[in-house]
């Protein structure tokens, strides 16, 4: 069962989107709980919890989509050498055949 966060974010579904949130809240208990403990003001505490929130969550959205696109990019490039390991192995352009070629011929 999915949860959409403001109507369009739906947590389940998008990648990142669930920590965010997570990470988002307890930054907006720290900040919120902190400004109330140094200044005791009530209504100003709120706001710099919601703005500790969407900096927060904000934050580690970005952090972790990136991380998430050099892992995919990473795993591409390791599917394609997979790829052209199984494609080339035993022919006439396979790097290892060649390498080898070269070392035996020059003994």
């Amino acid at each position: 069962q999915s949860f959409k966060l403001l109507g369009f974010l739906d947590v389940k579904n998008v990648p990142c989107s669930r920590e965010s949130v997570l990470y988002g809240s307890v930054g907006s208990l720290v900040v919120g709980l902190g400004h109330f403990l140094a200044t005791s003001r009530v209504r100003r505490s709120c706001d710099f919890a919601v703005g500790g929130f969407i900096c927060t969550m904000l934050g580690y959205w970005f952090y972790c989509r990136y991380n998430l696109a050099q892992h995919r990019i990473r795993q591409r490039m390791l599917k394609e050498g997979m790829r052209n390991k199984i494609l080339f192995e035993g022919s006439s352009l396979d790097p290892e055949r060649r390498q080898t070629g070269n070392e035996g011929s020059n003994s």
